[in-house]
């Protein structure tokens, strides 16, 4: 394995950078007890989660792209909550939940000081499905400095589009081999794999919170897997 033609290393954000279930789980809970609800507020989020994400993935793939997260985070609320029996929550709980709480996301500790050291040797770059406005909104929110956001929005291809991933290392003006995509999903990494990515698997064991990711075993052919940002740069020859 030769990590030393590595150029960019291009980000997944919503889940390998943001901690999403502590902050949606939060935002739910508080929005109950406004109104005297008890529910599993840690399966709601999961929930939330995973029926935004079956909605985003591969979005644009038979027809032109017309949503982006911000839209699709709003109509999984409005119909997880009617689901769920929750359709007294106001206007302005629902706002709180899918903008005020995604848009405020925190980093994972770990990642923050760690990017500017990857930095001094490497683009690092948030290529994602998340929005652009929530990607700005939650590196203010972090004191994040991105040397570029890629999100699928502008490409109008979403993962796991093999055309996500390509136009992403075009945009970065470098081959497919030069870039490598950094995950906690294997989703996503043998995705960008099969467009000539390297991959990069970091660990984060409470992504969906104390039950713990679906996929957390790494696939075997990643090239490089790691349990923390600092271990990535240490590899990387960043530190």
């Amino acid at each position: 394995m030769n990590l030393n033609g590595i150029k960019a290393l291009t980000f997944d954000t919503g889940g390998t950078i943001l901690d999403w279930h502590s902050g949606v789980r939060a935002a739910l809970a508080l929005a109950g007890a406004r109104h005297g609800v008890s529910k599993d507020w840690s399966a709601l989020a999961n929930e939330f989660r995973s029926r935004s994400l079956k909605r985003m993935l591969n979005h644009g793939e038979l027809a032109p792209a017309t949503l982006n997260f911000d839209d699709v985070h709003r109509e999984t609320l409005e119909q997880l909550l009617a689901d769920h029996e929750l359709e007294m929550f106001s206007a302005e709980d629902r706002h709180g939940i899918w903008w005020d709480a995604i848009h405020n996301l925190a980093c994972w500790p770990d990642f923050p000081s760690t990017l500017p050291v990857l930095r001094r040797k490497l683009l690092c770059v948030s290529f994602t499905i998340l929005s652009f406005r929530i990607i700005m909104d939650t590196a203010r929110r972090n004191s994040l400095s991105w040397d570029a956001v890629i999100s699928c929005e502008a490409i109008g291809k979403y993962k796991l589009l093999p055309e996500a991933y390509l136009t992403c290392a075009r945009y970065l003006q470098l081959d497919p081999s030069e870039c490598c995509m950094v995950a906690c999903h294997n989703f996503d990494l043998n995705a960008a794999k099969a467009c000539g990515f390297m991959t990069a698997f970091v660990r984060r064991p409470d992504e969906w919170g104390a039950g713990g990711p679906p996929d957390p075993t790494p696939d075997p052919r990643h090239d490089i897997v790691v349990d923390t940002f600092p271990d990535l740069a240490r590899i990387l020859g960043c530190s």
